[in-house]
């Protein structure tokens, strides 16, 4: 029985080594990362990440490993509403969140091609994402103008600077107030959360529906345990 025991705290623990994001250790100890503090649960925060997704990303992001039928149906999106508003390319509500940006010139334009974003939050995390977002500052050395604390020397504009503004950053690193944008950077941070949670979401549309079911898993296991542990004191009884 002490071996049973431990043979199922040995398992738990590895599970729990097992889920912890590689983000956490690829990300590396010097970065500081703020929280999303993000909900997969708000459907309004989904649809408005989903909405800043398709206006500004998507020219250069796919989300080749999602469909648009299914994010309208997870989101709670009409299929008229979502053609209307979320489809843009034309492109049938069954296939995939594709662009047209054609690779070889995206690379000779960004000196590699954008990547696919569909796993991006799992990948990074979403603080990572969250950060990285609020972290452009201007760089003229740079092909673009702008550099990024959390990502040095990206090769990525600052699509939203319209939205944001611009910063500087000082000797010690330290980012100054984005001015010149359209958002208070109060109204920016929620802009930037909902496309946060947005990405996590696609990342792993069944997320929340996995949680719940492991829940049931594990009180599943648990009374299955006593059940066994009881069976096994009624079998060996008679042996001692």
């Amino acid at each position: 029985m002490k071996k049973l025991i431990i043979a199922a705290t040995f398992g738990m623990l590895c599970s729990v080594a097992v889920l912890v994001p590689f983000s956490a250790v690829a990300s590396g100890p010097s970065i500081h990362l703020d929280k999303a503090n993000n909900d997969l649960s708000d459907k309004e925060s989904l649809k408005k990440g989903f909405k800043t997704y398709i206006d500004n990303c998507l020219g250069c992001h796919q989300l080749q490993y999602q469909r648009y039928s299914r994010t309208f149906t997870d989101l709670g999106i009409e299929e008229a509403d979502g053609i209307a508003n979320y489809m843009y390319s034309g492109d049938k509500v069954g296939g995939h969140i594709l662009n047209n940006m054609p690779k070889k010139e995206a690379e000779k334009w960004f000196g590699s091609a954008p990547p696919d974003l569909t796993l991006e939050a799992r990948l990074r995390s979403p603080d990572w994402i969250y950060t990285y977002l609020r972290s452009f500052y201007i760089d003229e050395a740079r092909p673009f103008g702008v550099n990024n604390t959390v990502f040095k020397d990206v090769g990525m504009p600052h699509v939203l600077q319209n939205l944001q503004g611009v910063s500087t950053i000082d000797e010690h690193g330290q980012l100054s107030p984005a001015m010149g944008g359209r958002l208070t950077a109060e109204e920016y941070d929620v802009v930037i959360r909902d496309l946060t949670n947005f990405l996590e979401y696609v990342g792993e549309p069944n997320k929340l529906e996995r949680k719940a079911i492991g829940y049931w898993v594990l009180a599943f296991l648990f009374f299955f345990f006593i059940l066994t542990y009881f069976l096994k004191r009624e079998y060996w009884k008679d042996v001692h």
